[in-house]
């Protein structure tokens, strides 16, 4: 296993510099740690995140494996600002709590174009759990890669 192209810092001040939105209003997203294919994310209780019964809404918690998925690749392939979902499925399992929610997501697949990952989703303090995703990202190839593809060598 190689190590991961960004620590935790490197990839905070990338996404507070070029992904602003995700924290609109108040940090919500918090990148705990990071690693090769490796990301933990928390999402921070607010009531803003429930839905009626008093639980943590879907898209909470669909927002929250988008992005952890997001933050492993980039821990591990460098700052790709432009990698993009291309799917993402979830099963709900269990009505989580009503407090902060941990995403523990790990990469299953890295290649130069794709990555594939799964993300679990507990809330804190609990082993059960609320959720567990499948993500694939396309990842754009880099301006040096397609200048050698084409032949051309850049300036």
């Amino acid at each position: 296993m190689t190590s991961a192209r960004m620590t935790l810092e490197e990839l905070d001040a990338f996404l507070e510099r070029d992904f602003p939105q995700m924290n609109q209003g108040g940090k919500t997203y918090v990148v705990e740690a990071v690693g090769d294919r490796y990301a933990r994310v928390r999402l921070i209780y607010h009531e803003r995140h429930l839905r009626p019964g008093g639980t943590i809404s879907g898209p909470s918690m669909f927002a929250l494996a988008d992005f952890a998925l997001y933050a492993a690749i980039l821990a591990s392939i460098g700052p790709v600002a432009l990698a993009v979902t291309t799917n993402l499925t979830i099963n709900f399992l269990r009505k989580p709590e009503a407090r902060d929610l941990i995403c523990e997501c790990r990469l299953l697949k890295l290649g130069r174009r794709l990555a594939v990952g799964e993300a679990l989703i507990a809330s804190e303090g609990e082993e059960e759990l609320a959720a567990h995703a499948t993500g694939t990202y396309s990842i754009p190839p880099d301006r040096q890669s397609m200048l050698e593809r084409s032949g051309r060598r850049s300036a």
